[in-house]
Order: C-alpha cells, then sequence, then structure tokens
C-alpha cells in the first residue's frame, strides 16, 4: 500500500478471526486506520487483495462494494453523530435510507441503545452527551442493521480510565450478544491486553499477529518491549 511516494505497507498478509475481537496495535503513523479503510474498500491496495467474507474489495466495482459494505459497521474515532439530529434520529437514518417502517426502526433504535447501556436518550441531541456516551451512541449506529463486520477506529481516545473500561465492556457484551466479528484500531495496550482475542501489531517495517498473551511472552524482544512499555535489557558483555 502507497499514497505517492510513501511506502505504507509492503508484504503485508494477515486475518481476523470470525467472530472474535481482533485489534490492530501500532505507533502513530503504522497504517492501523488505514487497514480499516482497505478493509471498507475505501481505499484501494496498489497491490494484492482483500478478502471480505469471501470477497475481494480490491477488485470490485463501485456497484459490486456496496452489496460488501452492507455487512460491515463502522464506529468513527470522533463518533461523527449529526449534531442538529436527535440520538434517534440518528441511528434510523441508516435504516429510514433503507425504507424500513417506523415500528420496525423504534425495535431497532431501542434494541441498540439497550445493548450499549443506554436508555431515555432518544430525544438528546449528541452536544448534551458525555465523551463516553457519545462513543456508546456512535457503536449503536454502528450496529444498527446488524453488521457482519464492525470496524471500529480508536473507540478509547480522549476517555478517562473508568469510561474507558466501561466502553471496553460494552464492545465485549455486543460481540458476545450479536456474534460479529470485530476489528478495533487502538494504541492503547493495556484495553488490548484486556479483551483482545487476536491481535496484529505493526512494527516498523514488519508486522506480527497472534494471542495477546503468546506474544507478549514470546522470544520476540522488540514484541515484548512494545506491549510492556519497557525498554529491553541489553545482555551482558561476556
Amino acid at each position: 500500500m502507497t499514497f505517492g511516494s510513501r511506502l505504507v505497507f509492503r508484504d503485508l498478509s494477515c486475518r481476523f478471526p470470525t467472530g472474535r475481537v481482533s485489534v490492530i496495535l501500532g505507533g502513530s503513523g503504522s497504517g492501523k486506520s488505514t487497514m480499516l479503510r482497505l478493509i471498507g474498500g475505501l481505499v484501494r491496495p496498489s497491490a494484492g487483495r482483500v478478502l471480505v467474507d469471501g470477497d475481494d474489495v480490491a477488485a470490485l466495482s463501485e456497484r459490486a462494494l456496496f452489496r460488501v459494505r452492507r455487512k460491515l459497521g463502522m464506529m468513527f474515532q470522533g463518533g461523527a453523530l449529526l449534531d442538529s439530529m436527535t440520538v434517534f434520529d440518528n441511528l434510523a437514518l441508516p435504516l429510514r435510507e433503507r425504507g424500513e417502517s417506523e415500528s420496525v426502526i423504534a425495535d431497532a433504535v431501542h434494541d441498540r441503545l439497550g445493548a450499549v447501556g443506554l436508555a431515555d436518550v432518544d430525544a438528546l441531541l449528541p452536544g448534551q452527551l458525555s465523551g463516553g456516551m457519545v462513543k456508546r451512541v456512535a457503536l449503536a449506529r454502528a450496529i444498527i442493521q446488524r453488521p457482519v463486520i464492525l470496524l471500529v477506529d480508536e473507540p478509547f481516545s480522549g476517555l478517562d480510565p473508568i469510561s474507558t473500561r466501561r466502553i471496553e465492556h460494552v464492545l465485549l457484551e455486543v460481540n458476545r450478544k450479536f456474534g460479529m466479528t470485530m476489528i478495533i484500531v487502538s494504541h492503547d495496550v493495556a484495553s488490548t491486553m484486556r479483551m483482545a482475542d487476536w491481535m496484529t501489531l505493526l512494527l516498523p517495517e514488519r508486522y506480527v499477529e497472534g494471542e495477546p498473551n503468546a506474544l507478549a511472552q514470546g522470544p520476540d524482544a522488540q514484541v515484548r518491549e512494545f506491549l510492556s512499555g519497557e525498554p529491553s535489557q541489553p545482555q551482558a558483555a561476556g
């Protein structure tokens, strides 16, 4: 993957297990969010394939991509809620565009708000919500159409530790309730170690993937250093 003369990835080959919580972890500028855009077909790789539920989105026309995108939900980093719309209308918008009846829409909105632990916020505007509530409403909207795959971009940014743990819990509950494949981009190592079933770690010039605890305890010193936040101890001279 390149942007002009800038190389983002070379020989990147990774996978995300079906129905599990995967986290893409890495430093700033490592290409974490670009991976979500590749999966969603928003950008195309310079070479290679991007398989989403069996379809190579890198090779599909825009018309064919629409069918694949129906399988995807996206929770944006800043929430991306429409400030002039109530919480209810923010969630209802994609279902209204699909032509669903108002009774079906109301049931879906209340079910998804319940799934993220929110009630009685239907009539509120996004500006009346706390930062953590905005994240949860954004998550509810992302799952309103029951996607097969949920893409989550930096869900913990700007949150205090208590709100971070609450969002972690809600994400895990959504994964358990709906069984959807969840791919989270994050720079938060502690959250990753608590909630991820699978991790893709983007390092300078290379990547590794696997179960978080196995990677943290494995033989790769650079991986251990990244995940612990502590420099590796130099070997004593012999």
